[in-house]
């Protein structure tokens, strides 16, 4: 084989094997709405390393502090609304922020939703010991008497982990402005209050539980996911196939201005698409301490905006919102 038909090989094979790079976005970039460090930086750190290879370049990660999301969501509302290199990082905590209005005019509808990085779920944890063996005889108490049931998280009165516990009050048939619950500054004052016994229920989350399952401390009634988990929480019910209809997924995702174009929008979708299908974006997500939840583009949007509904209707029932 003479020299020039081997370069002439070499070069294509090169040239079949190279990556494929998400086509028209160019200097990407990943918003974190809050300081460095925490939950959004957390996220978008996992789009810089797990899309790098769709994108072909590092992506930049900026911060933009304020209103726990707010400062972002109004800025991607009015300034850069067709910015389609940006990306911003939200949470489940967001999407309750716009639920309740605190993100001022702007709702669900006003941007683009693109794909997640992961989640953890909510889960109903009581102590070993405790009298409650089942979730449907916690619920049972709910019904009776919600006032007889000491709850506590780490978050205050409209948090995420308020919303769980009224949740669940409310699928109980009970009010969730009955809910006698005890907010604490974080998730490990209320563990420390549970195994102490100021108070019998912690609805806390599934991730920040794996180090306390082998201790054997700590119980699980339920899982808050639609289906059941893998690995180590494989034996434990969820709600819902207990016969109650409670979910709660912390998710982790993206959002774009809602004035971006269908081609850069759909150049993301496509990116993250991708990145599911490796084994490096699911080894990146445990590596976090993130579930396996994968959704983008319309099948993300429809599951965002349902939560918002299912959010708006529990924060007016509990008088958050008029």
């Amino acid at each position: 084989m003479n020299i020039l038909r081997l370069g002439a090989i070499v070069a294509l094979s090169v040239g079949l094997a190279a990556p494929t790079f998400a086509q028209g976005i160019d200097s990407p970039e990943c918003v974190a709405p809050a300081n460095p460090g925490g939950g959004f930086d957390l996220t978008c750190r996992i789009a810089q390393t797990g899309l790098e290879p769709q994108l072909g370049e590092a992506m930049q990660v900026t911060f933009m502090p304020g209103g726990i999301g707010a400062v972002a969501y109004n800025l991607f509302n009015t300034t850069r609304t067709d910015d389609g290199s940006a990306i911003v990082a939200f949470s489940s905590g967001s999407l309750l922020n716009i639920a309740t209005g605190k993100y001022g005019e702007f709702d669900e509808n006003d941007v683009r939703w693109v794909a997640t990085a992961g989640a953890d779920f909510g889960a109903v944890i009581v102590r070993s010991d405790s009298k409650y063996q089942t979730l449907s005889q916690l619920m049972d108490d709910f019904a009776a008497d919600p006032a007889s049931v000491v709850l506590g998280a780490g978050g205050s009165v409209g948090s995420q982990d308020w919303m769980k516990g009224a949740l669940l009050l409310r699928d109980a048939g009970a009010s969730p402005r009955d809910m006698r619950y005890v907010a604490f500054d974080g998730g490990g004052e209320a563990i420390a209050a549970l195994l102490g016994g100021s108070i019998e229920v912690y609805t806390g989350d599934v991730g920040e539980m794996v180090p306390h399952l082998d201790s054997g401390d700590m119980r699980i009634l339920a899982v808050l996911s639609s289906e059941r988990l893998g690995g180590a929480f494989a034996d434990i019910p969820t709600a819902i196939e207990q016969g109650y209809n409670v979910e709660w997924t912390i998710m982790r995702g993206f959002y774009m201005g809602g004035e971006v174009s269908d081609a850069a929008y759909n150049a993301w979708v496509d990116a993250f698409k991708a990145a599911y299908q490796t084994e490096e974006f699911a080894a990146l997500q445990a590596e976090k301490g993130l579930l396996p939840l994968n959704v983008a583009g319309d099948e993300l949007t429809a599951m965002v905006k349902k939560n918002v509904q299912g959010l708006r209707e529990v924060a007016k029932e509990a008088g958050l919102i008029q």
